[in-house]
């Protein structure tokens, strides 16, 4: 038995299983690679990643393997320049961890906070991947446009119906319905965050519903038991994040990976402190403290620049008090396997699922 869905045949895969995009670190040139030559769709999350660079890494892959990739951007707006002064006190939120850490204080951060995204869409399309997605916003239709004329597959998040509805509208070619347990960074554009956690199974069977474009889940899917569930609620693919950071193959550090390995339940946290922007997880001191004291912070994606390097000092000190631990809900069923070993045990835990479903079903 084979697990081959009709998006599998569109996108070009043997198996039906995206690794996230996870910017930051962990989505490393390796780890895309490995998942790509193993048939699923490995996936680079590049939200702060230098177009130059964007390039390099891609092809780094293409030397690799001639299967597909895919690229994330954050598309969200950056805000206009903060003055110093209305920094302060975000800084001072942060001064003492930084003391802690034995670094120099914390300085003001200028604008633009992050790469150019209209360059890095530029990079996009010289680079033309398979697949390209965006999240915490939607894309103008231009660029839609222009990716589909050069055969980009185009998709993005959805954390709620309103969301997907407004990407099938602007021509998107799929739906990634982002549940609330997912790890990482809520991918909410036109509504609350916090109002916006529907779980992924809901929420799949919602977004299916509503729009007629594919859809792919994600949140809190671990195993292949998890990916027949999503396949059985609609989705086309199942995409897959916490997953794959204890990986050999992932950038994440590896206080990081540890503690995804160690990881307990109810042990995840909605946190915008080390981003300006709500993210899922792993609580530690940082998360904890930072909310106790409801502390000040920047908008988003300025927080990120505050914290950043406080965040590399304690992950490379393999501390992981002011790391930001980024797993969702599901944590606890991680794996410390190669990539290609984790894919292949997944697609024969999901046609294992799907054969035990079947033996259950017997006619009256």
């Amino acid at each position: 038995m084979k697990l081959e869905t009709p998006l599998c045949a569109r996108f070009g895969l043997a198996v039906p299983i995206i690794q996230a995009p996870m910017a930051g670190g962990p989505s490393s040139q390796e780890l895309v690679a490995a998942c790509s030559a193993a048939g699923a769709l490995g996936s680079f999350g590049f939200a702060y990643t230098q177009p130059e660079e964007m390039k390099k890494q891609c092809a780094w892959v293409r030397a690799k393997t001639e299967r597909p990739f895919a690229i994330n951007l954050f598309s969200s707006p950056l805000p206009a320049p903060i003055a110093p002064a209305a920094q302060r006190a975000a800084l001072d939120a942060v001064a003492g961890y930084y003391r802690e850490m034995g670094l120099p204080a914390p300085e003001t951060v200028t604008a633009p906070y992050a790469p150019d995204l209209n360059a890095q869409l530029d990079a996009i399309a010289q680079i033309r991947p398979r697949v390209f997605t965006v999240h915490l916003n939607d894309l103008n239709k231009d660029r839609i446009k222009q990716f589909k004329t050069l055969d980009i597959l185009v998709g993005g998040s959805a954390t709620c119906v309103a969301e997907a509805q407004r990407l099938e509208q602007l021509g998107f070619d799929f739906v990634v319905a982002q549940g609330g347990e997912a790890g990482g960074h809520r991918g909410s554009f036109l509504r609350d965050p916090y109002q916006s956690l529907t779980g992924t199974l809901a929420l799949v069977r919602l977004v299916a519903r509503a729009v007629t474009v594919p859809v792919v889940a994600a949140g809190g899917i671990m195993d292949g038991e998890g990916v027949a569930a999503a396949l059985a609620l609609g989705a086309g693919l199942a995409q897959l994040g916490t997953a794959f950071i204890p990986c050999p193959e992932s950038g994440a550090s590896q206080v990081h990976k540890d503690l995804v390995l160690a990881a307990t339940e109810d042990g995840t946290r909605l946190t915008e402190k080390f981003s300006g922007k709500p993210a899922r997880g792993l609580a530690n001191r940082f998360i904890d403290e930072m909310a106790a004291a409801n502390a000040p912070q920047l908008a988003f994606p300025a927080q990120n620049a505050v914290t950043g390097r406080l965040r590399q000092a304690s992950a490379k000190a393999g501390n992981g008090d002011f790391v930001a631990l980024w797993a969702g809900q599901a944590a606890p069923l991680s794996r410390a396997l190669p990539a290609a070993e984790l894919i292949a045990r997944i697609e024969s835990e999901a046609i294992a699922a799907i054969r035990n479903l079947k033996g259950m079903v017997h006619d009256a």
